[in-house]
């Protein structure tokens, strides 16, 4: 199973995941034209997914859905609240009904050969989840836009192969910075997005001997930076309270308009 990260960050989010003969992606939060470039670039094509999983209906997660839903009549599995805000964003113009697969929370569905399922993250959103993607024996967690995480949510990140995890943003810069009182108030809140440390005390639950990839992703662009992100993460995973250290696994960061390097587990 391959993955990796089209573009992370606050201003648009797209990941590929695939096996040998199925192909998807996690959220279209950049134009069509920019998502086709990045799959080209890793020899896929955009005819060739067989679906477009939504964790959210914010505007830097479903940029580019109608383009995309439209032209290659994609399916998009989605949660029932996400579907409704979806259908009430006028930017996207309109989206064929028949398109939309009603998704829920907890309960795994199949594309092909990939076994997925979504769980509930506590986000500002309609009903927004995050995704664990099986194929055989491997597994891929994508999850970011949470506020705080619960034992629920490391239950469903157990055992992984690969993570593309949320490193939002650093909490002094964001209270030092220019973002009215409200907003600060809102990311840093239970409905909010996960800081670099918070990421990386959620990284020591999911840590084990078989990790083999980890991606932190969806830096914000006024309040994170990339190598701040990483020391920070990478800090609490060699001081925490679990027997690794940071070195032991390969940890990137995603870029906020560049491809990563596509993964194979």
């Amino acid at each position: 199973m391959d993955f990796c990260s089209i573009t992370s960050g606050s201003s648009g989010n797209c990941i590929y995941v695939g096996s040998d003969c199925t192909g998807i992606l996690v959220d279209a939060g950049i134009s069509g034209k920019r998502i086709e470039a990045g799959l080209n670039s890793i020899d896929r094509k955009t005819s060739e997914m067989q679906g477009i999983l939504i964790t959210h209906e914010h505007s830097d997660h479903i940029k580019g859905l109608g383009v995309l839903a439209r032209r290659y009549q994609i399916p998009i599995y989605a949660t029932e609240g996400t579907i409704e805000a979806i259908k009430r964003c006028s930017s996207l113009g309109k989206i064929e009904d028949s398109l939309f697969c009603r998704i829920n929370p907890d309960e795994t569905f199949t594309i092909d050969d990939l076994d997925i399922e979504p769980f509930s993250i506590s986000h500002d959103a309609a009903e927004p989840v995050a995704y664990r993607v099986n194929h055989q024996d491997k597994s891929i967690g994508i999850i970011t836009d949470l506020g705080v995480y619960t034992d629920y949510t490391i239950r469903h990140l157990k055992e992984l192969d690969g993570v593309l995890l949320e490193a939002n943003h650093d909490i002094h810069m964001l209270e030092a910075g220019s973002y009215p009182y409200y907003l600060k108030r809102r990311i840093l809140g239970n409905r909010g997005h996960l800081s670099n440390e918070n990421a990386g005390r959620l990284l020591c639950e999911l840590l084990h001997d078989k990790m083999k990839t980890v991606i932190l992703g969806h830096l914000s662009k006024e309040n994170n930076y990339e190598a701040l992100a990483y020391e920070a993460v990478c800090a609490e995973v060699t001081m925490g309270d679990n027997p690794y250290k940071a070195a032991d696994f390969p940890i990137h960061v995603a870029k906020r308009d560049e491809i990563s390097a596509l993964m194979t587990l």
